[in-house]
């Protein structure tokens, strides 16, 4: 029987299709694990997969959906059996094997994770890639110290999917919120999510000449990167941690050494991709804990496999808030 999945394909040199085709189960990709897809999501990654020359798909026809959560239809290895709820998110797929914005997904069982008790598929995709992220980011500030009582936290790019569950899920924990945005109609968004404090993209998104400025900062997860890394650095407590996670701002980092050598600062780099299955599972349990879910509902936005395209040239403009699940069997 077919089953229906988002194919790109390339149709000249700078243009590619992106559009609902049935597939067979003979044409899904090697793997010892097939999973009947409930949930997806879209990335930027995702976006960008669906773009031209992009440089992360290597062969066409591509399928893509950087993450998934469903059930095991048919599995090879012991770990998993038909019926056993699963989550994917990272190791490529999407990108350079084929993903979940589809029906049905066959992958390699090192890549899953068991869906932890207490999280449905739905939710699970409402967290995705982004927020499994904030999370591993969370748990290396801490990691390093950070603990609440000791000052407000920066979240930057608050209103995306990273900073989105970072907020919720910090706030949730005890911590002191301060949210950094540049769309003023998201400053009753990211109060709701439990920010206590709105700072101005414009306040703290340049660099400064001064490589030290005032002590403000106890942590930060930071999903944008570029000059506004850069001056948070100077603006972090001594001995406080930065989780770098993203460069929505730029990959470039215009800083000084200064605040590593006087105050002792640490940067911190957060990968999801390639991130040990050890690693994975004390995220996603501790997402099915300290993520408040009534937060994580209000920054879900449900789409279907007919939205995707236009949810994908979305995204690559910034004009994606919360998190998109995508009901790929709607």
């Amino acid at each position: 029987m077919s089953f229906n999945a988002i194919v790109v394909e390339p149709t000249g040199d700078d243009e590619v299709a992106v559009s609902i085709e049935p597939l067979t189960n003979d044409q899904l990709p090697e793997g010892n694990v097939t999973v009947a897809v409930e949930y997806s999501t879209v990335n930027y990654k995702d976006g960008l997969c669906m773009r031209p020359k992009n440089g992360l798909v290597r062969h066409y026809p591509h399928v893509p959906g950087v993450d998934f959560a469903g059930t095991v239809e048919t599995s090879s290895d012991p770990r998993y059996k038909p019926g056993d709820k699963v989550v994917l998110t990272g190791w490529r797929v999407g990108e350079i094997h084929w993903g979940g914005l589809s029906q049905k997904a066959r992958v390699n069982a090192d890549w899953l994770v068991p869906l932890p008790e207490g999280l449905c598929t739905k939710r699970a995709m409402a967290v995705g890639t982004a927020g499994l992220a904030a999370i591993l980011a969370i748990n290396a500030l801490e990691d390093h110290g950070l603990k609440p009582g000791q000052g407000p936290v920066l979240v930057t790019g608050a209103a995306g999917g990273v900073g989105s569950i970072a907020t919720a899920t910090l706030s949730n924990l005890g911590y002191e919120v301060a949210a950094v945005t540049g769309r003023a109609e998201a400053d009753d968004y990211l109060r709701s999510l439990g920010a206590s404090q709105i700072v101005a993209r414009e306040d703290i998104g340049s660099v400064t000449k001064r490589p030290l400025e005032s002590e403000t900062w106890a942590g930060c997860v930071d999903a944008v990167g570029g000059e506004m890394l850069a001056r948070v650095l100077g603006q972090m407590k001594y001995g406080a941690s930065v989780s770098a996670v993203g460069l929505a701002g730029g990959a470039s980092l215009p800083a000084s050494v200064i605040p590593f050598l006087l105050r002792g600062v640490n940067l911190l780099g957060i990968d999801s991709v390639m991130q040990p299955y050890e690693n994975r599972v004390r995220a996603w349990q501790r997402i099915a804990n300290d993520l408040p879910f009534d937060a994580l509902d209000q920054m879900m936005h449900p789409a279907t496999l007919a939205d995707v395209p236009k949810l994908a040239a979305d995204i690559l403009q910034g004009q994606v808030r919360g998190r998109v699940v995508v009901d790929v069997n709607a």
